[in-house]
């Protein structure tokens, strides 16, 4: 279907409609932003003499609502420069501006009636072609549509959003019986190419897919919880990381939401499914009754399942609340046996058969619960779904779960699953027993690269529909070109070698290092090029910090210089190669993975990476690069006279107060992604444009650059000017006596050192100047006593 987005009109600025405002702007669309006007003026409008006739008056409710959207935290927009493409209005005098829009997003308060008088009035005005779609979660969509033109019902579907929008991935598509199809196929393919979803195709049952299994599997934990009489501390503990979900695990993720969100949900539910036969799941427990009626919200309200409170001494501690007596507890530590026996499993499916085989209390939890979601989600096709696939993407996009109810299934195995729920009096469909008995015995297998998945009607294997051209790592096994115990070189087609690693926390130890110079070894002898990146949760926590430590306890200062040195000689490969390097991070991508990213020929970061050099906080300096490179791009940017006064000065700030950039477009304002760095909306796309880009350079003519040997740098009278900078930051009391040394320490390679003139010098001067500065760090007390509080307690140390 031929048709662009440019201008999205959205109607109603709360919570949602406000961030959905900002994530249009996110992706470049103009969009204008709509609320109703008031009917009262407030004291101030009236102390200044205002009217309700008044333009600042009429966009009240509106301005207000976007400027707390917009000092919200996690931000909902990438970068402040995008706040100028929402335009804010309101509907008496501004709703006829929506026949200029593309794309109509109806976002006013849950009410059918409400709402069938909104599209009244933007029938009126909209022009016959424009989408418009609801983001309702708790009215049928065919509903709304009734009484509307054929026009209006042929472009009207449901896109349904999860909070906040920026950062959850879920983008549920319900169309109605007079949905165009073509109008279904566009809006899966524009959530997932330019909104970078995972589109959803749902059925318009009550709330559709990911609220249904994702509430009922949360309500069926705490379910579970009674059973076996766990407290809330064990169940965030064995339902968080441990089994592929969030630190928030299940009763933190309420309180951030908020309570009433959920009791809203499972209400609704509760009342619209009299035929679902786990309908009393979605009943309250009457502890969550009762945290309701005493308007214990969660973060919103100040208390919920947690509670913040002062100690003795004045110091903040989290109680946590018990169900049975709803009084406050000082925070319990939980610990099972179980889970004691996975510590040393790093891949969630083989974590997962050991936690359900557990023979303590942790294991008949796990059982329990899981039973239940097989058995319901397997009775949800085809009610909510035709394909099982949507029900797992639906739950992971919308919860944040690493796995689906079928991925899990599988991991644990189906056939002896089955006979252990039929043991527990849990059976599931009859379908899942029709695939078994055909040979079938999972959900979905990898053939030729591609994952597919088990079509129940067909009773076969098909492609997953819109992800044909996917790159998946994990499905490629049978390409691997070279690996070690930590890190591997993958075959992607087309003469493109991608290097991966898998090392905890996606940390560079020798072994990745060692993997990444045989990528760029085997790339230049038989490859067009080469993609840097992996699809875990983060890009790279940076170096390995324990073994940095242990050196330096050890004072084995000539081994650190080794390590440094061999990183700096790694990354320097990676821009000075002879075929193209593309740099694909993702997520936290700290110290060394941003001085890999900063050194690619081009980065191709996806739009949530939260980049920074971080090493100050350590009590070091970025020594694999990083204050090198940013010393060269303010070097080249006065080189080309576009550089400001203070460029310099920004850059050295970056590095000494371990700024993290909260986005893609954040990183490329503050100079670590250039002008020719690319941006891709949506993760799962990143190593198929990453590859895309490197075969661009190639077919272009690449030619390996030249190392550069006119940095500008400014020696000694540079470095005045940063020591009193510094110096009166320390006056001020704003830095300690050791982040002054640190600063100073930065201020001198960037500087160039003891340089008598300004002059210009080479990489490898500044690289050398770099690494001594690292290695005379590792040797100060200060700096190893702020390495051993991140490595035994995660938390930075001011001393």
């Amino acid at each position: 279907m031929n048709r662009s987005i440019k201008k999205v009109a959205v109607l109603g600025s709360g919570v949602m409609g406000s961030a959905i405002a900002c994530h249009f702007a996110n992706i470049g669309c103009q969009v204008l932003l709509m609320d109703i006007a008031p009917k009262e003026l407030t004291e101030e409008e009236k102390a200044k003499g205002l009217t309700l006739d008044n333009k600042l008056v009429k966009n009240r409710i509106v301005a207000s609502s976007f400027d707390r959207s917009i000092k919200s935290s996690p931000g909902p927009i990438y970068s402040k420069r995008f706040v100028s493409r929402v335009s804010l209005g309101n509907f008496d005098d501004d709703l006829a501006k929506i026949k200029n829009y593309d794309w109509i997003i109806e976002v006013v308060v849950e009410n059918l009636d409400i709402k069938k008088k909104v599209y009244e009035q933007v029938e009126k005005h909209r022009t016959p072609g424009t989408l418009v779609t609801s983001n309702t979660s708790g009215i049928p969509i065919h509903l709304m549509a009734e009484g509307r033109s054929e026009d209006f019902k042929k472009h009207f579907a449901g896109t349904h959003f999860f909070n906040p929008p920026r950062y959850l991935k879920l983008f549920e598509v319900i169309p109605t019986p007079h949905t165009d199809p073509e109008i279904t196929k566009f809006l899966l393919h524009y959530g997932d190419l330019y909104l970078g979803k995972t589109s959803v195709l749902c059925k318009d049952t009550p709330a559709f897919i990911g609220n249904r299994v994702g509430v009922w599997s949360l309500l069926k934990v705490i379910d579970s919880m009674r059973k076996y009489e766990l407290n809330v501390d064990e169940i965030d503990k064995l339902t968080g990381p441990v089994i592929g979900r969030p630190k928030s695990a299940t009763f933190r993720t309420s309180d951030l939401v908020g309570l009433d969100t959920l009791v809203k949900v499972a209400n609704n539910l509760y009342a619209g499914l009299p035929n679902d036969e786990g309908r009393e799941m979605f009943k309250l427990p009457e502890a969550v009754a009762k945290l309701e009626k005493n308007n214990w919200l969660g973060d919103k309200t100040g208390q919920g399942f947690y509670k913040k409170s002062k100690d003795a001494s004045g110091k903040t501690e989290i109680l946590t609340l018990d169900l049975n007596t709803l009084e406050y507890k000082t925070k319990a530590k939980a610990k099972f046996a179980t889970l004691e026996t996975t510590k040393t499993i790093d891949n969630l499916k083989d974590r997962f058969k050991v936690l359900l085989a557990g023979k303590d209390k942790a294991g008949d939890f796990y059982r329990d619960s899981f039973f239940g979601l097989f058995q319901y989600a397997s009775n949800r096709i085809p009610e909510i779904s035709d394909e099982l696939f949507r029900i797992d993407d639906a739950v992971c996009a919308g919860f944040g779960w690493e796995l689906g109810p079928f991925e899990t299934w599988d991991a644990v195995g189906v056939e002896k699953t089955v006979q252990a729920m039929e043991a527990a009096g849990v059976k599931p469909n009859q379908w899942v027993y029709d695939m078994l008995a055909g040979g079938n015995k999972t959900f979905y297998k990898v053939e030729g690269g591609e994952r597919k998945y088990y079509d129940i009607p067909a009773k076969s294997y098909k492609s997953i529909p819109g992800r044909e051209g996917f790159i998946i790592l994990e499905n490629l096994g049978d390409k691997t070109v070279w690996k070690n115990a930590d890190s591997k070189i993958t075959d992607i087609g087309d003469g493109v070698y991608n290097f991966s690693w898998s090392s905890k926390s996606y940390t560079l130890g020798s072994s990745v290092i060692e993997g990444m110079n045989k990528a760029i070894e085997l790339s230049e002898k038989q490859a067009r090029g080469l993609v840097v990146g992996h699809q875990g949760s983060d890009f790279s926590l940076g170096a390995n910090l324990g073994l940095v430590f242990m050196y330096a306890i050890d004072q084995d200062y000539d081994e650190i210089d080794f390590m440094v040195r061999a990183f700096q000689n790694s990354v320097m490969r990676l821009r000075y190669s002879s075929v193209p390097v593309v740099v694909a991070p993702q997520g936290r991508t700290l110290g060394g993975g941003c001085e890999m990213t900063m050194h690619a020929d081009v980065a191709l970061a996806a739009a949530e990476t939260y980049i920074g050099l971080v090493e100050v906080g350590v009590g070091l300096i970025p020594g694999g690069g990083g204050t090198k490179e940013f010393t060269k791009r303010v070097s080249d940017r006065m080189q080309e006279g576009d550089a400001e006064l203070n460029a310099l000065q920004n850059a050295f700030m970056n590095i000494a107060t371990a700024k993290v950039a909260l986005s893609a477009e954040d990183a490329r304002d503050m100079g670590i992604l250039r002008p020719q760095d690319r941006i891709t909306i949506n993760k799962d796309r990143q190593i198929l444009d990453a590859k895309a880009a490197v075969i661009e350079l190639a077919d272009a003519g690449y030619t390996m650059p030249v190392q550069a040997n006119n940095i500008k740098v400014q020696g000694r009278a540079g470095l005045a000017l940063f020591a009193a900078g510094v110096n009166g930051m320390k006056m001020g009391r704003y830095i300690s006596e050791h982040d002054m040394k640190i600063a100073m320490k930065i201020a001198n390679v960037m500087c160039g050192g003891d340089l008598t003139s300004p002059q210009e010098v080479s990489e490898q001067y500044l690289l050398d100047l770099e690494r001594e500065a690292f290695v005379s760090l590792c040797g100060e007390k200060k700096t190893l006593e702020r390495i051993q509080s991140i490595l035994t307690g995660g938390k930075p140390l001011r001393n």
